[in-house]
């Protein structure tokens, strides 16, 4: 059995993204509308492939499209938290960020049967409340920092960053940490923003791919974590790419898993 692993995860953020960031007129919420197209999609693609994936799923678009999430659970991925509303932590209060997971949490455990055990940031950033509210609320791992690129590691809680001054890390956490790249990231390649995106998908396709040969010609172990979102990915021809991803992925021996499937091999690997 392969040691060199790869999740597939998917930032399910439909029109949360675009609320998040006060755009409420019709052309971005029919973006995030998308999205829901694209879930149907990839989950047929998956169902086809007998592949696991991970799907980070904000609160709100459980509350808004809840047929489109429950068949995403019921194609039996993981679904995991990423916030209610898609703000990101650090623009909140301890008692804001725990409401926020608590009101995603809820709506998770309404449509996958439990409360999410991972959790992935909106924004890809946290606030100095994250870890331990994460732990306290009964999660095993985070996504959403870059301390490495191959291997899982414990999130720490406590650094402290101050101007001039030589950073004073903190002690490491129960919270397993399944690190993630913007360069993995399928929006700031492909998706339409002001100064950047709509790249070529071949290109794009070298560099994903190359990242897990390196990791085999250079690690006994590892784990490669992409990041898509269905309203980026779904589109036809990126679709394609994914599915020539995939196929390469599988000629070099990759092993797909979700992202908690991941965290408990890599517990299991430090632990031998």
């Amino acid at each position: 059995m392969s040691d060199h692993l790869v999740c597939l995860t998917f930032d399910f953020d439909t029109v949360a993204i675009w609320l998040a960031s006060g755009q409420t007129t019709p052309t971005p919420i029919s973006r995030g509308e998308f999205g829901v197209v694209a879930a149907d999609r990839l989950v047929r693609l998956f169902d086809d492939l007998d592949i696991q994936t991970t799907w980070f799923v904000p609160g709100i678009t459980i509350d808004t499209f809840e047929g489109a999430c429950r068949a995403v659970a019921e194609a039996g991925h993981e679904i995991a938290h990423h916030g209610y509303d898609h703000v990101s932590p650090q623009s909140l209060t301890e008692a804001e960020e725990l409401d926020q997971l608590r009101r995603g949490n809820d709506a998770i455990a309404r449509i996958a049967g439990q409360p999410a055990r991972g959790y992935r940031s909106p924004a890809w950033d946290l606030s100095p409340h994250t870890v331990n509210l994460l732990i306290e609320e009964g999660f095993v791992y985070d996504s959403s920092l870059m301390g490495h690129d191959y291997l899982p590691y414990r999130a720490r809680s406590g650094d402290k960053i101050e101007p001039g001054q030589p950073i004073r890390f903190g002690s490491e956490s129960a919270l397993w940490e399944l690190p993630i790249s913007w360069s993995l990231d399928d929006f700031p390649h492909f998706e339409y923003y002001r100064g950047g995106g709509l790249r070529a998908a071949s290109g794009v396709l070298e560099n994903w791919l190359d990242d897990f040969v390196y990791m085999t010609e250079h690690y006994a172990w590892g784990v490669v974590t992409y990041t898509f979102h269905p309203f980026v990915i779904g589109r036809g021809h990126r679709m394609k790419v994914l599915e020539n991803l995939i196929d390469q992925l599988l000629q070099h021996g990759a092993r797909f898993l979700t992202a908690e499937q991941a965290i408990s091999a890599s517990a299991a690997h430090r632990a031998d």
